[in-house]
């Protein structure tokens, strides 16, 4: 029987949501919170020209038979639409649960604070190499119900979750899952870091012992949740060696299982640089091995493997500087990751919207390797006062992102790097990290 489904938010999650059930033969209205939304391009591009909207807020009757709520990540369930839905007992779905539901063949996901889009793409490379039906969705910006139709029998989905979307997941059973680490993020969003934990470790809810899950042994709350998970666990380590797991030493990466080490490869093989890296390498290798890849198929894509963009991105050396785009590092940690990645004394570009994060970590680590720091954005004021009350005093500010890439250019000289990671998302000055990140290798291109 057709159920009428409301989807929240008419971005391109929501519309790709929308084209997926249009396909299916169901019936939707959209939400969006914008009055002036302009819902003939909307209908164009989710390919029906009649669909119906509730445009600003909901009125007194707008949830009459609706059977199912899809919700956009970016629309928190304090919200008032959602808040509205879950008053009415109307399941509210992720777009991820919406395609789950669809899907013929058998999914890998992956969350964690950091990491999730390198692991999640070098995932994807590994399985693409071993099965040609593979696909690659989630919040890696590619959403899962635009291609879960092209999902067969005996293929993958291999899917990068966020948070946002795990909050709203409910009958998602990966056969491999993955928690990369869990370090303070989005606590505006999930309002303690209890919750933050118990919403990432959800990925795990519907798993059982035919499954498995690939845990960090060197982050604290995930070596306990290995001993709670409801599936099969697998661990790595980037600091000791591990009796049962994967590890990394002395610049390679070793697999013991039974009581035999095989070492997979040696990191100076690989074009990935950082100890983080490392870590993503293994997170990948372990979950393609959960599932049955052989070694020498991991081994030889994770050889041909290169970086992600945005995230800790060669953009060009002049002049003897190295310049690097990691606009994806929009947590503290992230950032700290990009920085002792650097090969070289570093000018820092940093600041940005304000997710109600500590920077006293990041800034902690500045002394050592950070020869100037140049502030913008929202938090910039607040990290000035974190690295006035550590006693690090080389910070200045400035007011576009453009005059922030003339000043690094000036401050550094050669064997020098000059890095953007802001440790911020980009909200209020850019309209996601992609746009900030694009614009800071033009301006770097242009020097």
């Amino acid at each position: 029987m057709a159920k009428t489904y409301l989807i929240v938010g008419a971005g391109r999650s929501g519309i790709d949501s929308a084209k997926l059930l249009l396909q299916l033969g169901e019936d939707f209205v959209l939400f969006d919170g914008k009055t002036d939304l302009d819902t003939a391009a909307v209908c164009e591009r989710i390919g029906k020209p009649d669909c119906r909207f509730i445009l600003g807020a909901l009125k007194e009757g707008d949830l009459d038979g609706i059977d199912v709520c899809v919700t956009s990540p970016g629309v928190p369930l304090f919200s008032d639409v959602l808040q509205a839905v879950a008053a009415k007992g109307i399941p509210i779905w992720s777009e991820i649960e919406l395609a789950y539901r669809h899907d013929k063949g058998t999914v890998i996901a992956i969350t964690g604070t950091n990491g999730k889009t390198t692991t999640t793409a070098l995932t994807y490379a590994i399985f693409k190499a071993w099965n040609e039906h593979t696909l690659l969705v989630g919040n890696i910006e590619i959403p899962y119900t635009g291609l879960v139709l092209e999902s067969v029998d005996g293929g993958y989905t291999v899917a990068e979750i966020s948070s946002f979307q795990l909050e709203t997941m409910r009958t998602v059973k990966p056969k491999v899952s993955a928690i990369l680490n869990i370090t303070p993020d989005h606590l505006d969003r999930h309002g303690s870091m209890d919750g933050y934990i118990a919403v990432k470790e959800s990925i795990t809810q519907n798993q059982d012992k035919s499954d498995f899950c690939v845990l960090n042994y060197e982050d604290d709350v995930l070596r306990g949740f290995g001993a709670k998970a409801p599936c099969n666990v697998v661990f790595f380590s980037s600091r000791r060696v591990l009796d049962e797991g994967w590890y990394y030493r002395d610049g390679a990466i070793y697999l013991c299982e039974n009581g035999e080490t095989t070492q997979l490869l040696r990191t100076d093989e690989v074009h990935l640089v950082g100890l983080h890296n490392f870590e993503n390498i293994m997170a990948a290798a372990a979950m393609a091995h959960c599932a049955g890849v052989p070694l020498d198929i991991i081994r030889n894509a994770t050889k041909q493997f290169v970086a992600v963009e945005h995230r800790i991105e060669f953009v060009r050396e002049k002049d003897g500087v190295k310049y690097y785009n990691d606009s994806k590092g929009t947590n503290t940690d992230a950032a700290i990751k990009a920085i002792e990645a650097m090969p070289g004394p570093t000018v820092l570009i940093g600041g940005g919207y304000d997710k109600h994060a500590d920077f006293t970590d990041w800034v902690a680590r500045f002394p050592s390797r950070v020869k100037k720091l140049i502030l913008l954005g929202q938090t910039a004021q607040q990290i000035a006062a974190t690295c006035d009350k550590l006693g690090f005093s080389a910070y200045c500010f400035v007011d576009s992102l453009e005059e922030a890439v003339r000043i690094a250019h000036d401050a550094a000289r050669s064997g020098d790097c000059v890095l953007l990671s802001p440790a911020c998302a980009s909200w209020g000055m850019f309209k996601n990290y992609q746009q900030r990140g694009t614009m800071f290798k033009d301006f770097v291109r242009a020097l």
